[in-house]
């Protein structure tokens, strides 16, 4: 009976053994389990404390961006009031400047109307100039010497360097002539022959003296002539057939006299 309390004796303190290894791992284990739980409770906390300063620090910008947002609408407000004020004032500028160009289109066209009339009555001006000349038998030196130097300058963009009127030759063998005007201007020699009336006799007879020209004045035979018939009264008519023979043709006009011919058209070189 001692043997067999022994054996349970020595089998209790075998379990004991075991369970207080046992204990002691499982404390040892819950100590470890512990003590990684306190480091992850710490780890954790000290996320939530960065989290929190995070979170606060967004907050703090969040709320910098309300104020900001705050002013920028204000801005936008401010800037959409300024724009209405813009629009307004170049709707008002519009109805300026519209009011403007009406302005400017009825003083055009009184300016034209101005200058219309104020056209006529040069033209009838030289005209009653023209009148009184040819009644003073002084056309030429009136009308005709005051305007071909201008003629000769916008038709031929050349200066004349010599004006005789009413130049008188005679040759040795007695022949006898008149040139109403004569201008010199580089290479071109220019002949007015001056009429009260412009018909087509005239233009015939100037035709056949062209030639002329070359006999009375030798001194000028390299020289390009042109003819210009002058006339107080042309006829559209006889304004064509006087062209046709490579006449420049000119008369009264708002500039004292002024080429009639029809535009673009080239007078004939002799």
């Amino acid at each position: 009976m001692a043997v067999d309390l022994e054996e349970r004796v020595d089998s209790l303190e075998t379990i004991l053994g075991q369970f207080i290894a046992q204990t002691g791992a499982a404390m040892l284990r819950m100590e470890r389990s512990t003590e990684k739980l306190k480091e992850e409770m710490r780890l954790f906390k000290d996320e939530m404390s960065d989290f929190k300063d995070e979170m606060r620090t967004f907050k703090d910008e969040m709320s910098v961006f309300k104020d900001e947002m705050t002013i920028f609408k204000e801005e936008m407000r401010a800037f959409k009031d300024e724009m209405k004020d813009f629009k307004n004032e170049m709707q008002e500028f519009k109805n300026e400047m519209l009011e403007f160009k009406n302005e400017m289109r009825d003083f055009k066209d009184e300016m034209l109307s101005y200058k219309e009339e104020n056209r006529r009555e040069n033209i009838k001006m030289n005209q009653r100039m023209g009148q009184l000349a040819n009644k003073l038998g002084v056309v030429t030196e009136s009308l005709v010497y005051p305007s071909i130097r201008r003629i000769i300058r916008e038709w031929f963009d050349l200066e004349a360097e010599t004006i005789m009127v009413g130049v008188e030759r005679q040759l040795k063998d007695g022949s006898f002539k008149e040139f109403d005007v004569l201008a010199i201007a580089e290479e071109y020699a220019f002949w007015v022959s001056t009429k009260t009336t412009l018909r087509n006799q005239y233009v015939n007879e100037f035709v056949k003296e062209i030639p002329d020209f070359r006999k009375f004045f030798p001194e000028y035979q390299d020289k390009k002539l042109i003819g210009i018939l002058a006339a107080l009264v042309i006829n559209k008519a006889q304004l064509r057939y006087a062209e046709r023979k490579g006449f420049l043709v000119i008369g009264i006009g708002e500039e004292i006299m002024e080429v009639k011919n029809s535009k673009g058209f080239k007078p004939k070189i002799w």
